[in-house]
């Protein structure tokens, strides 16, 4: 809950974000925002990216290194926290383009995501980063980074991959985490009525 400003009633969570993951049209319009903000749009956008199509959590975003990029076989290993369990990742064409054009342009440094400074981006930076985006888009609540991971736990359960799979996927230890995607999903209902 906010605090109380003004003589206002406090507004909870809940009232300023309706759900809390995000639809592939929302986050592709975060990255076109992304990617018109600014000196460092592509790596701004490029995060985004990364950040949804791997489930990513924002420290895990901002820990990645190049060590764990193999841009010839187009593969990404991801090292999970919370002891989860870590897995290799494909890259596919978007992200594959996304990552060679970022290691051209950034400074040489054994992360991914840097700032203008020459430092790697924290989760805090990354935090404020994703908010001024969102606040420049036109979506009518507020966005944060655990959004992403939310959206990709959902985009893969309504495009049909396995509980099990998506588990594996999102390094969850115990599926029990990973079913609440499962829980919001519409397409277990598509075949209820057949008019």
């Amino acid at each position: 809950m906010s605090t109380i400003e003004n003589g206002t009633v406090p507004i909870s969570d809940d009232q300023k974000r309706p759900r809390e993951y995000l639809t592939p049209r929302e986050v592709d319009e975060l990255m076109a925002v992304a990617k018109q903000r600014g000196r460092h749009g592509h790596r701004d956008a490029t995060m985004i990216l990364i950040a949804y199509r791997h489930g990513l959590r924002v420290s895990e975003l901002c820990a990645l290194r190049w060590e764990q990029v193999d841009l010839d076989a187009g593969l990404l290993q991801v090292y999970r926290l919370k002891r989860g369990i870590p897995s290799v990742h494909p890259l596919r064409g978007p992200e594959l383009r996304a990552l060679r054009r970022l290691k051209r342009e950034s400074r040489l440094s054994p992360y991914l995501f840097m700032t203008e400074r020459g430092a790697p981006m924290t989760a805090a930076g990354f935090r404020k980063l994703l908010t001024r985006i969102s606040q420049l888009s036109s979506l009518p609540f507020s966005i944060h980074p655990h959004m992403l991971r939310h959206a990709c736990g959902y985009k893969l359960v309504n495009d049909g991959h396995d509980t099990r799979s998506i588990q594996h996927y999102l390094g969850h230890k115990n599926i029990q985490h990973t079913i609440r995607y499962t829980e919001l999903s519409a397409s277990c209902f598509a075949q209820f009525w057949q008019d």
